[in-house]
């Protein structure tokens, strides 16, 4: 294409009805658009991402999320593309101290037997219904996702009030603000639980996509996914993706830690110093799709869909295991009881500031 004919960007939000909750209660779709052929669906509950269609490597529009079709089925399969908290992954036996109190939380997983709090509790930031503001900054197609936690929520101390900005560039980047403050000391640490295929949604596992990440260092895990507070050497391992290679490659080793999360679902200390902005992996489908991850988190939690099921419905067809992998930016499992990992400790008159971007780079 001549150079006159390079296409401007032309950023929208579109909104329309998605579906009901059991409740009554109407739930909106809202739709990035920026004009060059990307669009983010993005609906209330949970913050969910449905949809991101971008360009494929021939110019034909890719679904690249993973992820059921109705709303109905968002909700009896929670996680899938949402917002996660208060605090993401793990808290071993749903039980933490914190200023000489003790809390306890719904344990809702237990990997191996072994009981724990998953992805802020029996209902999670996943689960509700976040007020939603569109806005446009520049040529960014932008919404404000807007959400308080209330003191006790799940069991959790303090007020918090969270803001999530989703934001899609001209460039084809999906870039993700967090901000929250609560009004008494808390453990906060969200996240993003996309699913990805870069071959398309329903294109088949994500087995053959090559990885690489920018991580030297990993978490190792027991029996029930909790990390046992070591930062192990990734050389040598199946966690070894300094260089690129296939997420099918190990994924079903005769290694411990792969048969404790019956595939990947571990968390990579990330090179980066901590708080600086840096890529985190770069992913690339058999015929050229190109993702990278950016953030200022300290980890990233890779997890290969090991347990997503045969024939689920999304909007482009039926799943497979392992039909997504997920990026998980984010502090480490555990860490409220790990006093060696990053803190995730948020107190009053403190703002939790992130940012990761998933960047789709133009060829």
């Amino acid at each position: 294409m001549a150079e006159t004919e390079k296409q401007t960007p032309n950023p929208m939000v579109e909104v329309e009805h998605f579906g009901t909750l059991p409740n009554g209660q109407p739930c909106l779709k809202y739709i990035l658009k920026n004009g060059l052929g990307a669009e983010l669906e993005v609906l209330e509950y949970g913050g969910t991402v449905r949809r991101f269609t971008l360009p494929g490597p021939g110019g034909q529009p890719r679904n690249v999320i993973v992820g059921p079709d109705t709303l109905e089925e968002w909700i009896a399969n929670p996680y899938y593309g949402a917002l996660i908290g208060r605090v993401g992954n793990r808290i071993a036996d749903g039980t933490f101290s914190l200023d000489g109190k003790a809390y306890t939380l719904a344990t809702n997983n237990a990997p191996g037997g072994i009981p724990c709090a998953l992805h802020g509790g029996e209902e999670g930031f996943n689960a509700r219904i976040w007020k939603v503001t569109p806005y446009f900054e520049g040529d960014d197609a932008c919404i404000r996702l807007s959400l308080v936690s209330p003191d006790g929520d799940q069991g959790y101390p303090g007020e918090v009030s969270v803001e999530v900005i989703y934001a899609l560039t001209p460039e084809n980047t999906w870039r993700i603000c967090y901000a929250a403050t609560t009004t008494a000391a808390t453990p906060v640490s969200l996240t993003q639980h996309a699913y990805w295929n870069l071959k398309g949604c329903a294109k088949g596992d994500c087995l053959d996509h090559s990885l690489v990440i920018d991580a030297a260092r990993y978490t190792p895990v027991n029996a029930g996914l909790i990390p046992t507070g070591v930062l192990a050497p990734v050389a040598g391992t199946p966690f070894d993706f300094t260089q690129p290679r296939l997420l099918g490659e190990a994924v079903d080793a005769d290694n411990d830690q792969i048969q404790y999360g019956a595939g990947y679902d571990h968390n990579f200390v990330l090179d980066h110093a901590e708080g600086e902005f840096a890529r985190a992996a770069r992913c690339t489908s058999p015929d050229g799709m190109v993702m990278e991850v950016w953030t200022d988190q300290p980890g990233m939690q890779v997890y290969t869909g090991n347990y997503i099921p045969d024939g689920m419905t999304t909007p482009e067809g039926p799943t497979v295991r392992r039909g997504g992998v997920a990026f998980e930016t984010q502090h480490f499992a555990d860490s409220v009881n790990q006093p060696a990992f990053p803190t995730v400790i948020l107190r009053p008159g403190e703002m939790l500031r992130s940012v990761t971007e998933y960047r789709f780079p133009k060829a």
